[in-house]
């Protein structure tokens, strides 16, 4: 493979520490564009349903896209898939940094690692050659701690990808972290690294990523920065990062507050955008090739933790980690924020669990026998901090939150089921549904389950700020439960899930259109690739990942939402009297399984729909021979 792609693709067995490497498959690539896609493709082959995903069974994959580590604005993606050990589904996780394109210039377009090493180990990519080194003395370090270590042990510049002790833990929603404080953060990754032993991946090389045409390339690359240089948006992110949506989100309503029993929360100008500028805020933190720095480079000025620096908070850990839990320290969140890049942890997840077990003790369901006599309070900011460590080191109660929300109600009982707020066991992101009805539908449609990247119906509902890579997306009237509306969030899936697959940003598809993608991925590849191919192409990934959690036995009756968004209205704010009851939920599914070509009844892609996709291949996994 001459264009955009390496064309080699790292074997790891970590069981028998062999190390292979193999020829990318070009039709695969083709379509699926790399990333998630292609990496969800290698899944489906190298393992068999059912299979534990803490096991040795489990595969591992890293996979850039066809844009990673390219010129090309926001181009620095990468993905992570393999079974989850938080939803038993497919697990996917995305990050930015400089992680992906590092793992490209070393030589590989992906890494898939199979079984588990009998100690702990990390590997080496330098210049297309790989090695498993000994990682017994980095096992317990936080990832800071990791990634200096590492460094100083190479003695030449690479990147750096590890876990923390949440990972090594098996924490249920563990993360893998590069560069210290991103992190591919959801479903579990870092617990599916942590099992077979890896700490961490480091690369470093020189590659050049051929382009089919590198003139054509780089004029829309200019098109594109210019146009972003342009844009309020830009202006807006640079200056208050992504939590400039706070407000929002908060004058809507559905700013999830105290385990989601409000939608405003009273404590908001102390959590907002504007405070982070005044009281924690060092400089904007920019990801490879990205004109846009929207990563919130930050220091705690003053208090107990006075000193501490890091990354963070971004707008959904500003929430799940301050309004969920009723806190509105600032310098806590941000230190918890610290805490969960060190261990290892996925912030939503980790606020959100956090914020369960604070309501869990408030109604008596969580005792003190089961806390070691801890008062898990809404607003105490300090123990919120605390739990955080606990919950990465497993320690007393931590070892019960690290489970996540849906198997921590499993256990405890008493009706916390209704307030467990998570769709397929992933923790829920920082938007109500009750205040935006369509977003609902998103978080039950959505592969990985609880998911606000998936179709990020929240920007034209929630924050006004219309895809250009979507046509329908500037509307504005889907607040209601319309099920004809549902192909707007189908548009918004196939498209972004694109921008995934190629190794681009999501920011990316707000200020460029599908056409202006259209002629990057020609120019890089030299395919004949146009507007429909794009768009059979997202609609393909889409239903590849809804197929393999078919596999694993997924049915519509999975696509729900918790009890407390179909059945509690919100008690205050704009959206006050609000719910998306049942009723209104089916329909929409109704509308959106048929839109997809997927079986209504079941929720399951028909083999019409397969083959229509190319995906022929899936039909004896989904319906049998």
């Amino acid at each position: 493979m001459s264009n955009a792609f390496v064309g080699q693709i790292l074997r790891v067995n970590l069981t028998s520490g062999v190390i292979s490497v193999e020829n990318l498959n070009p039709d695969w690539a083709r379509h699926t564009l790399g990333g998630a896609g292609l990496a969800t493709r290698y899944l489906f082959e190298l393992t068999s349903p059912g299979i534990d995903p803490l096991g040795a069974e489990n595969v591992l994959i890293f996979m850039t896209g066809a844009l990673t580590g390219t010129p090309s604005a926001s181009a620095s993606r990468y993905s992570v898939v393999a079974k989850s050990p938080q939803t038993n589904y497919w697990g996917q996780s995305n990050s930015g940094g400089f992680f992906g394109p590092a793992l490209k210039w070393s030589g590989f377009d992906g890494v898939i690692f199979e079984g588990v090493s009998a100690e702990p180990v990390y590997l080496l990519i330098l210049d297309g050659k790989a090695e498993l080194r000994n990682a017994n003395h980095l096992w317990g370090m936080t990832v800071p701690e990791c990634d200096d270590r590492v460094q100083s042990e190479i003695g030449r510049p690479v990147t750096v990808a590890c876990i923390g002790p949440g990972g090594e833990n098996l924490v249920r929603y563990a993360a893998i972290m590069n560069n210290k404080n991103r992190a591919a953060g959801r479903t579990g990754m870092g617990a599916v690294m942590g099992s077979k032993r890896l700490k961490a991946i480091a690369c470093g090389g020189n590659r050049r990523i051929p382009l089919y045409d590198a003139a054509a390339f780089n004029r829309v690359t200019q098109r594109q920065r210019e146009f972003m240089d342009e844009s309020i948006l830009k202006i807006g992110f640079d200056t208050f990062g992504t939590n400039m949506i706070a407000d929002m989100v908060n004058v809507r309503g559905g700013y999830p507050t105290k385990n989601w029993q409000y939608g405003t929360f009273d404590g908001i100008e102390n959590v907002n955008a504007q405070a982070m500028t005044d009281q924690v805020l060092v400089g904007g933190v920019r990801c490879f090739a990205c004109p846009v720095a929207c990563g919130r480079g930050t220091e705690i000025r003053q208090g107990k933790w006075k000193g501490a620096h890091g990354e963070g908070p971004e707008y959904e850990t500003a929430d799940t980690l301050g309004a969920m839990c009723g806190v509105d320290d600032l310098n806590a969140i941000t230190m918890a924020n610290y805490r969960c890049n060190e261990y290892g942890l996925d912030t939503i997840s980790t606020g959100a669990t956090i914020a369960f077990a604070m309501e869990c003790y408030q109604k008596g369901i969580l005792s003190n026998d089961q806390t070691g006599g801890i008062a898990i309070e809404f607003g105490d900011a300090d123990l919120m901090v605390d739990l955080v460590e606990r919950i990465g080191r497993r320690e007393g109660i931590g070892d019960l939150l690290a489970e996540g929300t849906q198997r921590m109600s499993e256990r405890l009982g008493g009706g916390s089921e209704h307030f467990a707020m998570h769709v397929k066991g992933l923790e829920l992101p920082a938007y109500d549904p009750r205040a935006a009805k369509i977003t609902g539908l998103g978080y039950v449609t959505a592969n990985r389950g609880g998911d606000h990247m998936n179709g990020y119906i929240q920007a034209p509902t929630f924050i006004d700020i219309p895809f250009m890579i979507v046509e329908d997306s500037a509307l504005r009237d889907i607040l209601v439960a319309n099920p004809r509306d549902a192909h707007v969030l189908i548009d918004m899936e196939n498209a972004l899930s694109v921008l995934d697959a190629l190794g681009g940003c999501k920011f990316m598809g707000i200020l460029l259109s599908a056409g202006e993608i259209v002629e990057l991925v020609q120019a890089a590849t030299g395919w004949d690739f146009d507007l429909d191919e794009f768009r059979k192409c997202g609609d393909r990934l889409q239903t590849m990942a809804r197929a393999y959690c078919v596999r694993e036995g997924l049915t519509r009756e999975q696509d729900i939402l918790p009890g407390r968004i179909m059945s509690d209205p919100l008690p205050d704010g704009p959206a006050q009297g609000m719910v998306l009851d049942r009723s209104s939920l089916e329909k929409m599914k109704d509308a959106y399984y048929e839109m997809r070509g997927w079986d209504v009844a079941s929720g399951i892609p028909t083999r019409t729909k397969l083959h229509e996709l190319d995906l022929d291949y899936l039909i004896p996994q989904i319906w049998g021979k």
